[in-house]
């Protein structure tokens, strides 16, 4: 699968923040800052998995001869079990 821009900016965007973090747990930030950051990376990586997953369903959509051989209960239950295994 190749992934787009949008995604590796995405990633990019996320790196930034916990180097943020990591840098405020030297400068010894207040905990309530630190895990609010925290919190923010993990909704951030959250929808970065749904953005991939999506895309990959789109891509997965596109090739004809898979979904042949597939039901549509078979191709939600992958991109289910994905998102299962990000938790």
């Amino acid at each position: 699968m190749e992934y787009d821009d949008k995604v590796i900016n995405r990633l990019k965007r996320i790196e930034g923040q916990i180097k943020g973090i990591l840098r405020m747990i030297e400068e010894g930030k207040d905990c309530k800052e630190v895990v609010t950051q925290l919190s923010a990376s993990r909704s951030a990586i959250d929808r970065t998995i749904g953005v991939i997953v999506r895309s990959n369903i789109i891509a997965f959509k596109q090739n004809i001869d898979e979904i042949n051989s597939m039901s549509q209960e078979d191709i939600v239950k992958e991109a289910d079990d994905l998102l299962v295994k990000s938790r």
